[in-house]
């Protein structure tokens, strides 16, 4: 049975059951359950604890919204530059393809609706064009180390996003996290590994 473990944000909370759900009797998948992957510096902190240490098959990796926060308004600036995100990828990319023998799936960060977290008073705000930078980005470097992408972006927004987010614009309702969750599986599956 194929060891997996998916590596991610609060997005990840919402697809982890289903993808678990898809899973079963493919793949033991170990949960991070309440634990928060959040932006790529976090990640790079957590790296050795959350896989290098440990001996899975396949990781499913995301990494997008946090690094992209921005102050409510939004603030002039991404708490995590797109340069230092790309390098901070790099860095992840590497470690796991040098120290591991998993093979590493990058999910594209979701696309988030501004004018819904204003409605909200969301405390911090994405804009989707830091979305669409961002995963460039991130598709460049996955290029680079030979990782496979997981395109959540176009499911999203292929599948409609009004139909799957939450009213935050952010997050989304339990048929969109579900819908998420087995695109991720399919992923997994597709590894091969």
């Amino acid at each position: 049975m194929k060891q997996v473990f998916c590596v991610g944000d609060s997005i990840r909370w919402g697809y982890e059951p289903t993808v678990v759900k898809e899973l079963a009797g493919w793949a033991q998948v170990t949960e991070m359950g309440e634990t928060q992957g959040g932006d790529t510096r976090n990640v790079l902190a957590h790296l050795d604890e959350w896989v290098l240490s440990k001996s899975y098959d396949i990781v499913h990796f995301n990494a997008g919204l946090h690094d992209m926060i921005r102050e409510v308004g939004p603030g002039p600036t991404p708490r995590i530059l797109v340069a230092e995100y790309r390098e901070n990828l790099q860095k992840i990319f590497a470690q796991v393809r040098d120290r591991t023998k998993a093979k590493l799936i990058f999910g594209l960060t979701t696309p988030v609706n501004l004018s819904r977290q204003l409605e909200v008073k969301y405390p911090c705000n994405r804009i989707n064009e830091d979305v669409l930078l961002y995963n460039r980005a991130a598709v460049e470097v996955a290029k680079e180390y030979g990782v496979a992408i997981d395109d959540l972006y176009s499911l999203v927004i292929n599948t409609g996003m009004d139909r799957m987010h939450d009213s935050d614009g952010v997050h989304f309702l339990p048929e969109g996290s579900a819908i998420l969750g087995k695109q991720v599986a399919a992923a997994i599956r597709a590894t091969g590994a």
